[in-house]
């Protein structure tokens, strides 16, 4: 999916919604946790009740990993159940990759050929060889992780250079090096509040996955009003609050309710500080 397809589907369903599938079999309804393929059959109905509402799903790759065998396979149908009947849903990875450039290459092959995603996190710290791999086919996307939303992000992301430009300023500027706005976005953290200016400040133009709203406390607010470009700029992603807003039978409604909500908000934020 490329950068005018994406901000397309923001404009025709006025959401910037992200749904987070980090679907854990220890928290998934008692009713469905029983079910052969349990983790595929939740993702589904959640699927089917959110689409309208989001533009984008994220599964996290350590909760399919935990399950070994059984939760790749699980992983590999819902990747495959999206693109066959939601094709219009961005789908990103998010497996936080990022190793030596032949090891980085094979990570690309295996999320960009092998599952198909449309993006993928990955770690900045190894600096443009362990990225440029990721950034070798045409319509995919490499997020890097820039100034995320937990506790500990402040012990580096902050840290000041001779010059006074913070580690994530400087992630920032060296990737736009490697890449545009239109295959490259960065992952900052929704509990950043006004610091969304400064990312601003290095990247006007690029996308931003943001974690952090609902569960973490993060204010969709101030994202928008601190963060939003003239395109958008932004997929805020919701995980918890959506995909477990309810325990009981009614699950799948209840996340459909969660995510029309926030649906609903964003709508009237994209006419309030994009003119969308």
């Amino acid at each position: 999916m490329n950068y005018n397809q994406l901000v397309g589907n923001i404009r025709r369903k006025r959401s910037f919604l992200c749904v987070g599938l980090d679907t854990d079999i220890r928290k998934i309804p008692a009713h469905m946790a029983d079910k052969e393929d349990a983790i595929f059959l939740f993702n589904k109905a959640i699927i089917d009740a959110t689409a309208p509402y989001c533009v984008a799903y994220k599964p996290n790759l350590a909760f399919y990993e935990s399950l070994g065998v059984e939760g790749w396979i699980a992983l590999e149908k819902t990747l495959r159940y999206l693109k066959t009947d939601f094709p219009d849903q961005f789908v990103i990875a998010d497996a936080k990759r990022g190793d030596i450039g032949n090891t980085s290459a094979m990570y690309a092959r295996s999320f960009f050929e092998h599952l198909d995603v449309d993006a993928i996190t990955v770690a900045p710290y190894m600096g443009e060889d362990s990225v440029t791999p990721f950034l070798g086919y045409d319509g995919k996307w490499v997020i890097l992780l820039a100034l995320t939303s937990n506790k500990g992000s402040h012990d580096f992301q902050l840290i000041e250079d001779r010059d006074g430009r913070r580690l994530f300023e400087n992630v920032i500027l060296k990737a736009g090096k490697w890449a545009t706005a239109d295959q490259l976005m960065f992952v900052v953290g929704a509990t950043q509040g006004k610091l969304f200016e400064d990312i601003r400040a290095v990247a006007p133009d690029s996308f931003l996955l943001v974690p952090g709203v609902g569960a973490q406390g993060g204010s969709l607010e101030e994202v928008a009003k601190y963060g939003m470009n003239k395109d958008c700029g932004l997929l805020v992603n919701s995980s918890r609050g959506i995909i477990y807003a309810s325990q009981g039978k009614d699950f799948a409604e209840a996340a459909a309710a969660e995510a029309l909500k926030l649906r609903d908000q964003m709508s009237g934020l994209l006419s309030t500080y994009a003119g969308i």
